[in-house]
Order: structure tokens, then sequence, then C-alpha cells
């Protein structure tokens, strides 16, 4: 659990550091929204490593990259609605059922050494 959580919380900074910048800083230069990118990213990372350092061993390598993604889509689905106020499409959903497929394939075989 302590690697999901970790996830989580590593994917809101991630998805402000990739995307919060179209909406806060479009009338700033390039390398405005670039270094605040960074020091955003920098806060994702010390999240995000120690997730991953603690899930590898309990989750196989391609398990965690599956779990970061469910991780990734969730979180953006919440930025992209509460925060750039989007619209959620359809194809959004369909695009989360094609990642329940990819978890069922990387989780179906037991254990860390699966994937």
């Amino acid at each position: 659990m302590k690697t999901i959580i970790l996830l989580f919380f590593s994917n809101i900074f991630m998805t402000f550091a990739w995307y919060g910048h179209l909406k806060t800083l479009r009338d700033k230069p390039l390398m405005v929204a670039v270094l605040v990118s960074w020091g955003i990213a920098f806060f994702e990372y010390l999240l995000q490593v120690p997730a991953n350092r603690a899930g590898y061993g309990t989750f196989s390598l391609s398990q965690l990259k599956i779990i970061q993604e469910v991780i990734t889509m969730v979180v953006f689905a919440g930025f992209a609605v509460l925060y750039m106020k989007k619209t959620l499409s359809l194809d959004f959903l369909y695009a989360g059922l094609c990642l329940v497929g990819a978890v069922y394939f990387i989780f179906r075989e037991q254990g860390p050494a699966a994937g």
C-alpha cells in the first residue's frame, strides 16, 4: 500500500509539472515554464523513487509500471476536470478499460518474477 500511496502523490506532482503550465504560465516565456516544471518534478521524484524502491520485489517491474499508468490516468482525469475544467469524453473511459486489460494481463501470473 505504501508504494501505491507514494505513486499517487508522485503523480499529482507529475501531472502539475507536465500540464499545469498550460493554464497558469501560457503568457510566460518557455524557459519560465520549464524551470517551474522542473521544480515541481523534483517533488515528484522525491516520492516516485522511494515508491518504486519500496514496491520492487513485492511487484515486478512490469507490475510497477502498470500500477503507475493506472494511477496516472486516475490523477489526470481529476486534474483535467477539476483544475483544467475539461470534460472527459467517452474515449477516456475506453482508454481506462484498456488499462484494466493491461492490469489483468500483467497480474494474471502471480508473483514479482512474472513480469
